[in-house]
């Protein structure tokens, strides 16, 4: 189970939001012991582009391995 403040990564597209799968977020709230979780993703500049509850096959946990990529964000 995720915890509050993890770093997630997101495994799936989410259009309706212009988000993208491996996209970054912080898990801002944890729902029925991690079965969904309220997420947050923000642009570098730490602007929140969406705050989302999402499932928890749609996240996983960041990796020490993961190396973060920078994309221009896509119009939601």
């Amino acid at each position: 189970m995720l915890s509050e403040h993890a770093t997630v990564v997101l495994t799936e597209a989410l259009p309706h939001l212009g988000l993208e799968a491996d996209d970054v977020g912080v898990v801002i709230h944890v729902y029925r012991n991690g079965e969904a979780y309220e997420i947050e993703f923000l642009t570098l500049n730490g602007d929140t582009i969406a705050v989302e509850t999402l499932l928890s096959h749609q996240v996983r946990e960041a990796r020490r391995a993961d190396i973060p990529h920078v994309r221009e964000r896509l119009a939601a």
